[in-house]
């Protein structure tokens, strides 16, 4: 059993009334709405329209073989970028101040195979507030025994090869949340320190919802495209795996890379940080100026803004990045990011090697015992 995790040093906590006020001020002096705006819209109409395009093209487009399988590749990326994009700002409730907006564009969440309500407690309220915490944020619990994030956790021999293998293991996300995950986190008693209760009504909706799901990326193809069960399984998993592994490197490289603690809480449960403090520090960016990083992302590259101000939407995150990362410094707070994707890259690859090869040769003799339950892929 876990005991319940509580954020001290509140003296600290003068950080984020600081950066709060004067995000509210950017937004109330230039009389910016804090949701969606125009540039916004037209990502939002740009991902859905390739998506829907995308797979009209793979179930009625007759093409090549080769063809086709590259459109499944770009299905699953496409099927990725509207979760960033779309549905993620929709599920915090930032993309529209209207509650009947975000709930439409959450519900797209069932329709590239996952549930928003899941999604909501494993990532809303239990990501979010125990973020890198092991044992609590089960994000970071990605294939136990096999992946190791934390020093908290025990060590391996075979995790000693970890920085090889784990990025095949991220292609693997999307299949696994689409078959597995929903369901192991639905009817587990507790994620994180989320007590399990659900209205009854969510019951049906896992279910129905991820059998239109099944019909659509499943029974709708064999029903119509002239291929072979074995062909179709070619273009499944090719869909699921670009689809996963872009999801997978996204967000390990928000919060899994060099400079990002795993803090674990004291004996009396304690996190002896304040909340926006440990939020900066097991939290990092990349390619923040990058235009095209951020568009294809969702401001996903700019976690620290995200896990700061989730109610703000993602397309503000450049403009009030310079306000917190001045304020950081003020505070002399560390503010993590990498100049680009592939220098996070880089650092991520590092970081899994020291967890792995290089804290196991330093503990030979520490004990096979499996992790942590609960994953992200697994």
């Amino acid at each position: 059993m876990t005991k319940k995790v509580k954020f001290t040093n509140a003296d600290k906590s003068t950080f984020y009334v600081t950066v709060r006020k004067r995000v509210d001020a950017y937004f109330t002096d230039n009389n910016i709405s804090i949701h969606a705006n125009p540039a916004m819209r037209f990502k939002t109409g740009f991902f859905l329209t390739g998506l829907l395009s995308i797979y009209l093209l793979v179930l009625l487009g007759g093409f090549h073989a080769v063809v086709t399988v590259l459109l499944c590749v770009l299905l699953g990326m496409f099927g990725a970028f509207v979760g960033f994009n779309v549905c993620h700002d929709a599920i915090h409730k930032s993309y529209s101040a209207n509650p009947r907006v975000n709930r439409v564009f959450s519900f797209i969440f069932n329709l590239i195979g996952a549930s928003p309500y899941v999604w909501n407690i494993c990532h809303n309220i239990v990501h979010h507030t125990y973020t890198n915490i092991a044992g609590h944020d089960e994000d970071i619990d990605v294939a136990p025994g096999l992946i190791r994030f934390s020093e908290s956790e025990t060590v391996n021999k075979l995790q000693s090869y970890q920085h090889y293998y784990a990025f095949v293991l991220y292609s693997f996300a999307m299949l696994s949340w689409v078959f597995r995950k929903d369901y192991k986190k639905f009817f587990q008693k507790k994620v994180g320190e989320h007590l399990s209760d659900h209205p009854r009504i969510e019951y049906f909706r896992l279910f129905f919802y991820k059998a239109i799901y099944y019909f659509l990326v499943i029974g709708l193809p064999l029903l119509v495209m002239n291929i072979t069960w074995w062909q179709f399984l070619i273009g499944f998993l090719v869909m699921q795996f670009s689809q996963g592994l872009v999801l997978g490197l996204v967000f390990q490289l928000a919060h899994v890379v060099e400079g990002t603690s795993f803090p674990f809480p004291n004996e009396e449960g304690n996190i002896e940080e304040a909340w926006a403090v440990h939020q900066l520090q097991t939290t990092a960016n990349f390619a923040g100026d990058c235009k095209i990083t951020g568009f294809l992302c969702g401001g996903l590259n700019r976690q620290v803004e995200h896990h700061l101000f989730p109610k703000i939407c993602h397309i503000h995150y450049p403009a009030i990045g310079a306000i917190v990362k001045q304020t950081a410094a003020e505070f002399n707070l560390d503010y993590i990011e990498s100049s680009s994707f592939g220098t996070a890259l880089a650092s991520h690859y590092r970081t899994l090697k020291r967890l792995g090869r290089e804290t196991y040769r330093k503990t030979p003799h520490i004990n096979r015992a499996e992790t942590i339950s609960g994953s992200l892929l697994f």
